[in-house]
């Protein structure tokens, strides 16, 4: 139960408690915000559609919150937009106060052995991110599927400056895995270079959660379990997180 609860504790400090709903409107920003409860700990960030970050920095505030981060996604869900479509979503997200961006790469462009056109949206989606916004780069490894292409993906936005790398949407039928998670991390750890992990989609109880942490304990080591480098992505994980912890 210890242990649990520790990993409980771990888990909602480094969550991007997430609502990108296509109903989601004011009131369940708010209610995403006030869903947090410090006593029992705060997430790194909250992730909502861009039009949502102003008040969700807002509701924060309210809540004597403000070290949360908010992030907001881009080129989502499909990863289809036109790449001046993309930088203009992340300006106005930035403008908007995000803290953090999402990027969904062209995924399929790499399917279709596009290297250079996820390489051009990564890259200038970084320039335009700077020292302002973190960039999180969503792979979409479930639709890749093989390991080499999770591989290929995942070197194309360290290249580009990812700060992070992210599984998922999780608007798709397979969303994070433990297998694509460990193809990621050992390409990010053969790259030399520090760059962040994120686990997005299915990932719902302590127990999932835990298995993430460990397979990332395993290969990177202890230190990379902090929330400059491994996060969550979800939106029911916080409820089963708050049980094991108000166990205590």
């Amino acid at each position: 139960m210890i242990k649990q609860q520790k990993e409980a504790a771990l888990a909602v400090a480094l969550m991007d408690l997430t609502s990108l709903n296509s109903n989601d409107d004011s009131a369940a920003i708010n209610t995403l915000v006030n869903s947090i409860n410090p006593k029992l700990g705060t997430p790194a960030a909250v992730c909502v559609y861009s039009d949502f970050v102003a008040e969700a920095k807002i509701a924060l505030a309210t809540r004597e919150l403000s070290h949360i981060k908010v992030a907001t996604v881009t080129n989502f869900p499909t990863g289809d937009a036109p790449l001046n479509t993309v930088i203009n979503e992340t300006l106005i997200a930035i403008e908007r106060g995000a803290d953090e961006i999402d990027l969904v790469i062209p995924y399929k462009a790499l399917i279709a052995g596009d290297k250079s056109r996820v390489l051009e949206y990564v890259t200038e989606s970084k320039k335009v991110c700077g020292s302002r916004a973190l960039l999180k780069v969503i792979i979409e490894s479930g639709e890749l599927q093989t390991p080499d292409l999770i591989a290929s993906a995942t070197l194309l936005a360290i290249k580009g400056g990812a700060d992070f790398v992210k599984t998922s949407t999780g608007k798709v039928a397979v969303n994070a895995t433990l297998d694509a998670t460990k193809t990621i991390l050992n390409t990010i750890k053969e790259s030399g270079k520090l760059v962040g992990f994120k686990a997005a989609g299915g990932v719902k109880t302590v127990a999932d959660a835990s298995d993430y942490l460990t397979l990332a304990s395993t290969i990177m080591g202890n230190d990379y379990l902090q929330a400059n480098t491994f996060r969550f992505g979800a939106s029911s994980l916080l409820t089963n997180v708050y049980a094991v912890l108000n166990e205590a």
